[in-house]
């Protein structure tokens, strides 16, 4: 309890937005300070003025009153920054009511703390038009009292001591609001900055690397129909084939890529299964897909994570392993979305894994997926099994 104490003082909304986050110079916790002696020293007058809070007659205002003033100061404290306006200035209209009240009840008191309250209050947390409406409500009532009674000399003491308050922490709304205002100003800069280096690398993706596979993928479709028109064996056609096959589909996954870079939509679970059919085709392996659960809507980073896993373990399958079949299976559960690629084989002792660190389809092997699901507060596991190879992505619900 020392300890949360001490942070709290360390902490400042006067310093930092009044949001609690950061360490406070010396002058915000001397300002706590100020405020927690306050605080001590109204309860102390109060419980110690005539009449005192008490159960009997009078004594009962003074404790009813002094028991709104602390209800409505809490309700609308500074720091409460999630608080709609509309609330904090009824409990504002509260906290000058019993502060009214704790006067009428205790002439002697320290009830004039009320308006000051509420001045600081209103200025720090309330737009110019509704801040000058409260405090003018503040202050309104007090002073009419004491010039109804002739103290003209306690009115402009009152008066004089409440403005410099209201003016300073009107000052210190603007400053935070300018402050606020250079920090959105910032973010800003730096997502154009950010838009514009992928904007420049999607251009320099497009002119090399795009350019390079359809250049590629031409050739070998060049290569193909001279190898039928000579009569090449049918196997080196099936192999131009399937690299005419991969070099295709290496120019759309690079064209997926540049749409990503450029803010596109990335690819996610809903293609996992173009993407075995895709292996299906080029292997000639049976794929079977199972979804278990309801599909739920993944953040741009989970979706790829789900989406580039599948695609670089089912490339794993193809490069390395000797499978007879495959299983996918992709699961929505309550607390994570797991996807499962195994693939299973005729053999007695369980294959070698393919290389941790070498580089497939998308420029990632198994190293490259554990760190993806990592980044994304998940975890990947990567083994042999009895019949083949297991890849599992585990990602928690949120992404």
């Amino acid at each position: 309890m020392v300890r949360a104490f001490v942070n709290w003082f360390r902490s400042s909304w006067i310093a930092y937005g009044y949001d609690g986050q950061g360490t406070a110079p010396l002058e915000a916790i001397a300002w706590r300070l100020f405020g927690v002696l306050i605080l001590a020293a109204f309860i102390a007058i109060t419980f110690t003025t005539h009449p005192r809070p008490g159960l009997h007659g009078r004594d009962i205002g003074v404790l009813a009153s002094f028991v709104a003033f602390a209800v409505f100061a809490i309700a609308a404290h500074p720091e409460r920054r999630d608080l709609p306006a509309r609330q904090r200035i009824l409990a504002l209209i509260g906290v000058i009511v019993a502060a009214g009240c704790l006067g009428a009840f205790q002439p002697h008191g320290v009830w004039v703390l009320g308006p000051y309250y509420v001045a600081i209050v209103a200025a720090l947390n309330l737009d110019r038009r509704a801040a000058w409406l409260i405090f003018l409500a503040a202050i309104a009532p007090f002073l009419a009292g004491y010039l109804s009674q002739g103290q003209i000399a306690n009115a402009g003491t009152f008066l004089s001591g409440i403005l410099p308050w209201f003016f300073a922490m009107r000052l210190l709304h603007y400053v935070a609001e300018q402050r606020d205002e250079l920090k959105a100003s910032r973010a800003l800069e730096a997502e154009a900055a950010a838009a514009a280096e992928r904007g420049r690398l999607a251009r320099e993706m497009h002119d090399v690397l795009a350019h390079s596979l359809s250049a590629l993928a031409l050739q070998l479709e060049t290569t193909r129909l001279l190898a039928r028109d000579r009569d090449v064996d049918p196997d080196v056609t099936q192999a131009i084939d399937r690299a005419h096959h991969l070099a295709a589909s290496g120019l759309d996954e690079a064209r997926r890529a540049i749409a990503a870079e450029r803010g596109e939509e990335l690819p996610g679970p809903e293609r996992i299964g173009a993407l075995a059919d895709a292996f299906k085709e080029q292997s000639g392996l049976p794929v079977a897909l199972e979804v278990r659960g309801e599909p739920r809507e993944l953040p741009p980073e989970a979706r790829l994570a789900v989406y580039r896993t599948a695609q670089e373990a089912l490339t794993n399958v193809r490069r390395h392993a000797t499978a007879e079949r495959v299983d996918v299976s992709l699961a929505y559960g309550p607390d994570s979305t797991v996807l499962v690629v195994e693939d299973h084989a005729d053999f007695g002792s369980p294959p070698p894994p393919p290389p941790a660190g070498i580089a497939l389809n998308g420029g990632y092997g198994l190293t490259g997926m554990r760190e993806r699901a990592e980044l994304l507060g998940g975890e990947l596991h990567a083994a042999p099994t009895p019949g083949g190879f297991r890849v599992e992505l585990r990602l928690p619900a949120a992404g």
